[in-house]
């Protein structure tokens, strides 16, 4: 596995993270109870004040036309909107299912977006932060695929497509591999790459690794430092939390 590059970003403290909320565009039960206990976790960030990293897959799907904003979300983004004006300073790590972002995420939602990894420094700690998605070694085929349908002549032509067209296709995608219940043995598997890639990226001077995608709510204490897999808000409601002292993972009541 390939070393990331180094770019060290500083954050107002507390930092909090989550990751894999997939909020999708229905509007069945599960999906308005989701919305409701994220809406109260982001006012709960806004009164402690600090920071929040949304370490990708944020929506179900996400793809930023010039003109268009899918009103699903508008209660969600309304209420980041409202968390930035209160002084949180907000991150988004993009994922698997929202990468293709435009100027409307980039500026008018998130103080900073993040293409790739990145190193957080805060408290004399250091926090390495990825999506984590294309990190297993038997993924190569997932990786050719990525490089595709991020190349910017995809996502141009992609824009061609009625936004109506556009979403409808990337739902039935996202539904055909939307597969969150893996077998023990495959998740140890798994959690086993994880922690050798952790370990490698402490031993090179960090103190935790944040990462999400793999849907598993996981703190592993490493050799040198901390894997936190921060789980999703499918099953889990959990979140992880810096306070300048301990990075540790926590579960929305």
């Amino acid at each position: 596995m390939k070393s990331p590059s180094v770019s060290f970003q500083t954050m107002d403290l507390p930092l909090f993270f989550i990751s894999d909320v997939h909020l999708r565009l229905a509007t069945v039960e599960t999906e308005k109870n989701k919305r409701e206990n994220l809406i109260n976790f982001i006012d709960h960030v806004a009164e402690q004040g600090g920071s929040l990293f949304i370490v990708g897959d944020f929506f179900d799907f996400w793809f930023e036309y010039k003109y268009v904003i899918p009103k699903a979300y508008f209660e969600i983004l309304s209420a980041l909107q409202e968390a930035k004006r209160k002084g949180v300073t907000l991150n988004f790590v993009l994922g698997n299912h929202d990468y293709w972002t435009g100027e409307f995420i980039n500026e008018r939602i998130f103080n900073k977006v993040y293409e790739k990894e990145t190193y957080i420094e805060v408290g004399g700690k250091q926090i390495f932060v990825t999506h984590g998605d294309g990190l297993l070694s038997w993924e190569r085929g997932y990786r050719i695929f990525r490089a595709i349908i991020r190349n910017p002549l995809f996502v141009f032509l992609y824009r061609w497509i009625h936004p109506d067209l556009g979403y409808a296709f990337a739902r039935w995608i996202s539904r055909r591999s939307r597969h969150y219940n893996h077998t023990d043995e495959y998740n140890d598997k798994v959690m086993g790459e994880l922690s050798e890639y952790a370990g490698n990226i402490c031993q090179n001077g960090a103190d935790y690794v944040v990462m999400g995608h793999y849907h598993q709510a996981k703190e592993v204490k490493l050799t040198s430092g901390k894997l936190i897999v921060l789980g999703d808000w499918i099953r889990y409601n959990t979140f992880a939390v810096f306070d300048g002292d301990n990075l540790s993972l926590n579960y929305w009541r």
